[in-house]
């Protein structure tokens, strides 16, 4: 999926129509500036969509972009009906991982979340405590600075306290948010990349949760959470062909929950592993966007 350009709101619509009536497969999104980002589904189609998007800046009035739109509806029907005769014939994979919102649910995220759905009620969301320690970074019942369990081989604990919740709506909370970033990721940048950001950020905020606080019991998926948000939205700012967006808006929310949970009015909460899994995201997301613009590749 490439971004090629930006257009109002009304000529948005107009020019999207014009595509899809030329067979052109695209989506709009609304950009902070009230502007529209015009994306561009298939790479095959990216030159052909950029010639027309010069002709129609030059006169988006002219009769054949303004007649489009019922060749588009046209288009569309036609898509779906195509759609719906497929599903009735194959099994794909979008019929096991049922299709949400823009993206769908990739495997990888939809596995994460069953996982995370699994371990909390296995753990009573805590309240089981032989069920969940072997899951935390370090066991508090043995004592002791650092992580000896860890350099005593079992080095899966750096990463399993992403699996734990301590109540329904800290599943919620947390599941919701890894949906959205997660299926975002996994369609536009691959399975492989999400897996690498998730167990990335997932190890370097836990370690920090605990060098920091040196009491490890905490849990959750939050820090990861915080990491993708931040990857995705520097990814958008820096890297308008990723694919990768996140709105003004759902940030504002994430940054004064984040401030929130450091006053302490919500209990105690792993605030290190927010703060750095957020800031481990931006870095990644800042260095790979860097990276992609500089040789071209994004």
């Amino acid at each position: 999926m490439r971004h090629i350009g930006h257009l109002p709101g009304g000529q948005a619509r107009v020019f999207s129509d014009f595509l899809v009536s030329r067979g052109i497969s695209n989506a709009v999104e609304r950009e902070q500036d009230g502007t529209y980002a015009i994306w561009i589904h298939e790479e095959d189609d990216l030159a052909r969509a950029q010639d027309y998007l010069g002709g129609f800046s030059a006169n988006p009035e002219a009769a054949e972009y303004q007649d489009a739109g019922q060749a588009a509806e046209e288009a569309r029907e036609r898509q779906r009906k195509d759609n719906e005769a497929y599903r009735k014939r194959v099994r794909s994979r979008r019929s096991l991982f049922t299709s949400f919102g823009t993206y769908g649910v990739g495997l990888l995220t939809y596995s994460l979340i069953t996982v995370c759905v699994i371990v909390s009620l296995y753990t009573r969301f805590g309240s089981n405590e032989e069920a969940y320690l072997p899951l935390l970074i370090s066991d508090p019942l043995v004592g002791g600075p650092g992580m000896p369990e860890v350099f005593s081989g079992q080095v899966w604990r750096l990463i399993t306290p992403i699996l734990l919740h301590f109540g329904p709506i800290h599943i919620l909370f947390n599941m919701m948010w890894l949906y959205q970033l997660g299926s975002m990721i996994e369609a536009r940048r691959g399975t492989f990349n999400l897996l690498l950001l998730v167990v990335g950020i997932g190890v370097a905020s836990n370690v920090a949760q605990l060098l920091v606080t040196g009491w490890p019991r905490f849990g959750g998926m939050s820090g990861v959470v915080y990491g993708l948000a931040g990857y995705v939205w520097i990814q958008g700012k820096l890297n308008r062909e990723s694919g990768l967006f996140l709105d003004g808006h759902s940030m504002t929310i994430l940054l004064i929950w984040l401030v929130v949970c450091y006053t302490g009015w919500m209990g105690p909460v792993a605030n290190t592993a927010h703060l750095v899994g957020f800031l481990a995201g931006l870095a990644w997301g800042g260095l790979s966007a860097w990276a992609e613009t500089r040789s071209g590749r994004a």
